[in-house]
C-alpha cells in the first residue's frame, strides 16, 4: 500500500469508525498532504521517527506556529497508530514522539460594561436584531460554544427547569442551566410574531427544529454566527482579537470571580479535563492584582 491510498484509507476509517467531524477530516487531509510533499519519493515503509523529526525541524525553519507544529504532529501520530494497530506497518515510528511544548495564552474577557454596551447594539425592532441579542444572552448566560448554539433544537429547552440540552465538542452531550433573562430572550425569539412571516428581508421559518435561524429560515450556521458578531464588535469599538468564543471566556471568568468552584465551571463548559479550566484562574489572579493595585492607598 502507497502512502495516499493509505491516507485515503485512514480518512475513511475515522470518518466511519471514530465519527470524525467534516472540520476534522479535513484538517487531517491537509496535514497529510504536507507531510507528503516534504516526503516527495520516500515509500510509506521507509518511514522512521527521524523522518518525523526532520519534518518537524523544516516545519520550524518555516517559523511555523507551535500551535501548527503540534496540530501537525498529533495528525501523524494518530495516523501511524492506525497504521500500526491495523497491521498497515510493523512499527510505529510517531510512537512516544513529542509535540513541542506550546505556552497558554491567557484568554481574552470583557468586563461588566463592555459586555453591557455590546448587547446594546443590536436592532431588537427587527426579527435578525432580536435573534443576534438573544444569541449574546444565551452565550453570556451559559458559556455556549457557537457550535452548540448553531446547533439548538427547540427540544432541547427545558424551559420549566430553567435547563438547555447541549451538544459539544465529539457529540458529547450535556444539560447546563439557563438564566432566568436569558430564558426569557429566547422564548420570546421562539414566539416572536415575524418567524413565521416573510417581511424584512427575512424568510418565514423553513427549519421548524432548530431554534436560530437565518434570513432564509434555515438552521443559522457557526459561520454566520461568526459574521454577525464581527459586525457588532466592529461597531461596538472592542479589540479586533474578540471572538464569540470571548464571550464564553468572560462568564468563565466573571463565575470565577463571584465564587463559583472550577470543578463546576469545568462541568458548565464542557471541558473534558480540569486542567483545560485552570486558565481561568490566572485570569482572575490577574485581574485581583490590577484591582488591588488600583485601589490600595500605597500602590
Amino acid at each position: 500500500m502507497n502512502y495516499t491510498e493509505a491516507c485515503a484509507q485512514f480518512l475513511s476509517y475515522m470518518k466511519a469508525s471514530k465519527d470524525a467531524s467534516p472540520h476534522t477530516l479535513r484538517n487531517y487531509a491537509i496535514d497529510l498532504n504536507d507531510f507528503k510533499a516534504f516526503l516527495e519519493e520516500t515509500s510509506l515503509e521507509a518511514i522512521e521517527r527521524k523522518t518525523l523529526r526532520n519534518y518537524l525541524a523544516e516545519l520550524a525553519k518555516q517559523e511555523k506556529s507551535k500551535s501548527t507544529l503540534a496540530r501537525k504532529m498529533s495528525c501523524l501520530r494518530t495516523f501511524f497508530k492506525y497504521l500500526y494497530t491495523h497491521k498497515i506497518l510493523f512499527s510505529n515510528p510517531a510512537e512516544d514522539l513529542e509535540n513541542p511544548k506550546i505556552e497558554k495564552r491567557i484568554p481574552i474577557f470583557l468586563t461588566y460594561e463592555q459586555i453591557d454596551r455590546l448587547f446594546k447594539l443590536p436592532d431588537t425592532s427587527t426579527l435578525m436584531g432580536f435573534r443576534d441579542r438573544t444569541l449574546m444572552e444565551l452565550l453570556y448566560s451559559s458559556g455556549l460554544r457557537v457550535s452548540e448554539l448553531a446547533g439548538l433544537n427547540r427540544a432541547d429547552i427545558k424551559a420549566e427547569e430553567f435547563l438547555i440540552r447541549l451538544r459539544g465538542k465529539g457529540k458529547k452531550e450535556r444539560i447546563v442551566p439557563i438564566t432566568q433573562n436569558a430564558l426569557k430572550w429566547l422564548m420570546d425569539y421562539l414566539m416572536h410574531g415575524e418567524r413565521h412571516k416573510t417581511v424584512d428581508g427575512h424568510q418565514a421559518e423553513v427549519d421548524s427544529e432548530a431554534v436560530f435561524l437565518n434570513k432564509h429560515g434555515e438552521r443559522l450556521t457557526t459561520r454566520s454566527i461568526d459574521r454577525n458578531f464581527q459586525k457588532y464588535l466592529v461597531a461596538s469599538g472592542l479589540s479586533a482579537h474578540v471572538t464569540p468564543h470571548t464571550i464564553r471566556h468572560t462568564i468563565a471568568t466573571h463565575w470565577l470571580e463571584n465564587g463559583m468552584d472550577l470543578k463546576t465551571i469545568q462541568v458548565l463548559l464542557g471541558h473534558s479535563a480540569l486542567a483545560t479550566t485552570t486558565i481561568y484562574t490566572h485570569v482572575s489572579t490577574k485581574l485581583k492584582r490590577k484591582v488591588y493595585d488600583a485601589a490600595h492607598p500605597r500602590a
